[in-house]
């Protein structure tokens, strides 16, 4: 069983997988984003799902983020390596530098964020929501490949689909945040919540519209820079996954089975069945 997992943003829609099998997962919550893909990636057996479907046909609002971590979960991983696309909100991050953020402002408003509901009561600690030694074994990597890369960082959610005003650009740099994308909140929270580990690197494309001697932000700029970044962050990836794959046990999963209030045997017989991967994940 693969123990971790690539979650691919923007331009990563497909991994060199060796010994590739397409896994088609049905869950209670319906649809994963794709099929998932499972195989040999970096010298260890991985799973790879394209979190925008592989054509990319799915907005940031229309993700199922927790049929993802469902399906996830159910395979077996226990560590998520996150891509994503980000804009930059400081000087510093440039377009075509990484950040390694270790927390999440959430400024979306119409997404499902929780397995907890129905009869089943429950609250994660975000506190600390990205797992340290995941992010610092991604940060020394890309420092290794001599990667223009910042450690730590905080990541605000927008909805999307349409970039900030730069009013709202403006708002979230006076709130000191880092870089601004539209997909990694709830996925990081349903991944704590399913008792998986979780870190991101933010590929910066772009500057958002704050930066007044910029131009808008272009789609065209911004694809061109991705590609470049797509690459550093996969060859990132396959540095890390089989260090990442043997790590020890992080305190990540002891966070995630004190959420539960409503203890198990308590559960609705129903969100029993539906929560079966994660509460054996919980148990265990």
């Amino acid at each position: 069983m693969p123990k971790v997992a690539i979650i691919g943003g923007s331009g990563l829609y497909n991994l060199e997988i060796k010994d590739r099998k397409s896994v088609k997962v049905e869950t209670p919550y319906g649809d994963p984003s794709e099929e998932i893909v499972v195989g040999e990636f970096g010298g260890v057996e991985a799973a790879f799902l394209a979190r925008h479907g592989r054509y990319h046909t799915i907005t940031p609002g229309e993700i199922n983020f927790r049929a993802n971590a469902w399906a996830l979960v159910s395979l077996g991983v226990e560590r998520v390596i996150s891509i994503s696309a980000v804009g930059g909100m400081k000087e510093e991050n440039a377009p075509g530098v990484l950040v390694f953020p270790d927390n999440f402002i959430d400024n979306t408003r119409t997404r499902k964020k929780s397995f907890y509901h129905d009869g089943v009561v429950g609250h994660i600690s975000l506190a600390t929501p990205v797992c340290p030694e995941m992010r610092e074994h991604l940060y020394q990597a890309g420092k290794s490949r001599g990667c223009e890369v910042r450690n730590g960082g905080t990541y605000i959610c927008i909805e999307g689909p349409n970039f900030s005003t730069k009013a709202e650009s403006q708002v979230y740099r006076g709130w000191g945040v880092d870089v601004v994308g539209m997909t990694n909140v709830p996925e990081v929270n349903v991944c704590r919540e399913a008792g998986m580990c979780y870190a991101t690197i933010a590929c910066v494309t772009d500057y958002d519209c704050w930066r007044e001697e910029d131009e808008d932000v272009s789609i065209e700029d911004i694809l061109r820079t991705l590609r470049n970044n797509v690459e550093k962050a996969t060859n990132i990836v396959a540095d890390t996954i089989s260090k990442i794959a043997a790590a020890p046990k992080c305190k990540c999963l002891g966070i995630s089975k004190q959420a539960p209030l409503t203890p198990f045997d308590k559960f609705p017989e129903q969100r029993k069945k539906d929560l079966a991967p994660i509460i054996r994940r919980l148990k265990g």
